[in-house]
């Protein structure tokens, strides 16, 4: 009997509504005890987990306003917490072991063997609890902390805003978690890069020190109430709501940055490297989990230098061409793709009107591109997509364009961020290979399916693995092209110059991190290879330092879907469909590439008669 998601998450989390269902002898044998069903289990550890993070609660929205008993908090940022996170994944695993896989069904294996390496991995890289960098230039909780507010807290009711208030006032509380967090990494020797420190400064200046009622936190909120009718709230609670809001932002909110701000301002003074993982304690035995967590492989950093190394080569080859082509002879392929970047003709005036003809333009080609999906998909996701330009207090140090997901139930689309930091850094003809990896049919499409599912466990609808969603985004820049979405020769070397990009990034991720390149040296590799400008190339490659191994993710992955395509055209002749595989690697969610690979064996097996 199909369920329905909702009501699962539902069933789960609220104990009143288990009860009724199931009996409190039930609902306690399934809390505390082994669950006589597995997918009872999972409904566990989802709720167990979600119940522990308001922040998730308000992402997820399945719970009724009646039972909402988390939007006035924010989740827990203590290093005691992380422990608390890692020892309920242990607890799982091992509840999971007790369970007989080999008596389930083939989606419900599916299921379990998502779930067991997810928590595998998990565990095993629990002893890097406190290497990674909380508060960095890309998505530390500093920038991501009042994105969530403006982007995930909902506010329809007068209830709503008045818990939007209460959460700013939580501000100080979640800061000094997070500062605890700070100083256990300093004394455990994990100190972030130089240009990190500098950087979150400058964010954090940009963003404290404004008045109260420009601040993103503010202008977010009031545009929330103006889209409430007067009807449902009048002006004089308007305004008092909007009061409140600013008394918190200036009380709560700054009070809670200026002390991240001091603690900064003391860090420059002990900070003077950008080193790489290896320079952390046990760096070398991080950076190997941190390559296997984010490809879901088990290739080495050495094997994946390797392998840049050879794709970089290949993708110049063929550029090279393409440039010469376009009479453009001379220098190498990372010189040659700068002047053509510098051409004004492929760029956007860096003007407010040539910011709305970018956002203009970004649409036009979203719009072409789901015009033409029905070529090789059998099914399109509902959730819906806007686009909009990334907010000014990040876009220094933030990337191009990034995707944002939609809420679960549909009520927020999903978002994609247009950075409008220097159009004379973004050419026209690369354009269309970043939509077509962030929204159509990358990101957007691969995870609004995977959040629409039915019949799964919940967790299956959530779960993020690297390798296969940066992969499917690597991948649909391909794919768009075959579908003949890139159709001028300068869209082409759009394309490829973003291909040659993740390559490199084989080579400079693993060159930081494992050969102990300098920052200088990774950039100037990228410049030279991809033609970025430099600026471009620094934000790429600080994004490297921050979150060592998530760039190879890209690149392995695409190769293994796109070795999966071809091992299946081998196999099935004639037989072979397209869509039909497009439907087996979506049609499933997010998965380990080594599970995504028995999912293709099982459906070419399947379309054999075998």
């Amino acid at each position: 009997m199909e369920i329905n998601a909702k009501k699962i998450a539902v069933w789960g989390l609220t104990g009143a509504t288990a009860a009724l269902c199931a009996g409190a002898v039930l609902v306690t044998q399934t809390w505390y005890s082994k669950p006589l069903k597995l997918e009872w289990f999972y409904m566990r550890a989802f709720a167990s987990a979600a119940l522990k993070s308001p922040e998730m609660m308000s992402q997820l929205r399945v719970l009724p306003g009646w039972l909402d008993f988390h939007s006035t908090r924010l989740d827990d940022e203590s290093p005691g917490r992380r422990q608390e996170i890692l020892q309920d994944m242990r607890d799982n695993l091992a509840m999971l072991d007790r369970y007989d896989r080999n008596a389930l069904g083939r989606e419900a294996q599916l299921s379990y063997d998502t779930l067991h390496y997810y928590l595998t991995n998990k565990i095993e890289g629990g002893r890097f609890y406190l290497h990674d960098f909380p508060v960095n230039q890309m998505h530390g909780l500093q920038s991501a902390l009042p994105e969530f507010m403006a982007d995930v807290h909902q506010v329809t009711t007068r209830g709503e805003a008045e818990d939007y208030i209460a959460r700013l006032h939580k501000f100080p509380r979640k800061f000094e978690q997070l500062l605890e967090l700070l100083r256990a990494q300093e004394a455990a020797g994990i100190q972030p890069p130089q240009f990190l420190v500098e950087k979150v400064l400058l964010q954090m200046h940009g963003f404290a020190g404004r008045p109260a009622r420009e601040n993103m936190l503010y202008t977010s909120f009031k545009s929330k109430l103006e889209a409430i009718p007067l009807a449902d709230m009048d002006e004089k609670v308007r305004a008092e709501l909007l009061q409140g809001a600013a008394d918190a932002i200036q009380r709560s909110v700054y009070p809670a940055y200026a002390e991240l701000v001091r603690h900064f301002v003391a860090l420059q003074g002990r900070v003077s490297r950008n080193n790489g993982a290896w320079s952390l304690p046990n760096g070398e035995e991080y950076y190997a989990w941190c390559v296997r967590h984010h490809t879901s492989t088990n290739l080495t950093p050495q094997r994946v230098h390797e392998l840049g190394l050879a794709d970089v080569e290949r993708v110049s080859g063929i550029m090279d061409r393409l440039l010469a082509e376009q009479g453009l002879e001379q220098g190498t392929v990372g010189e040659r793709m700068q002047s053509l970047m510098r051409d004004p003709r492929y760029r956007f005036p860096d003007t407010e009107e040539g910011r709305k003809a970018m956002l203009a333009e970004y649409r036009a080609i979203m719009q072409e591109a789901e015009e033409k999906l029905s070529s090789a998909f059998l099914v399109h996701p509902k959730t819906a997509i806007e686009v909009r330009p990334a907010p000014t207090q990040s876009a220094a140090t933030a990337p191009t364009a990034y995707y944002i997901p939609g809420a679960l139930d549909g009520t927020r689309p999903g978002v994609f961020y247009a950075n409008m930091r220097s159009l004379n850094d973004i050419p026209r003809f690369g354009m269309r290979s970043t939509v077509f990896h962030e929204v159509m049919p990358g990101h957007h499409f691969q995870v609004s399916l995977a959040q629409e599912m039915k019949g799964v466990p919940f967790f299956r609808r959530v779960i993020s693995f690297s390798a296969y969603q940066e992969g499917w985004g690597l991948y649909a820049e391909r794919l768009a092209s075959e579908m003949g979405l890139t159709p001028q020769p300068l869209d082409q070397l759009g394309r490829l110059r973003d291909e040659m990009m993740r390559a490199v990034r084989l080579v400079v991720d693993t060159g930081i991190h494992y050969k102990r390149w300098s920052r200088e040296e990774a950039i100037a590799y990228m410049v030279e290879n991809t033609g970025m400008a430099p600026k471009e190339a620094s934000v790429e490659v600080e994004r490297y330092f921050v979150s060592p191994g998530q760039a190879l993710a890209y690149k392995v992955g695409q190769l293994t879907i796109l070795g999966l395509r071809e091992h299946a055209r081998r196999e099935l002749g004639d037989k072979f469909d397209l869509k039909e595989f497009h439907h087996e690697i979506l049609g499933h969610g997010a998965l380990p590439m080594t599970v995504l690979e028995r999912v293709v064996e099982d459906w070419i097996a399947k379309r054999q008669g075998h």
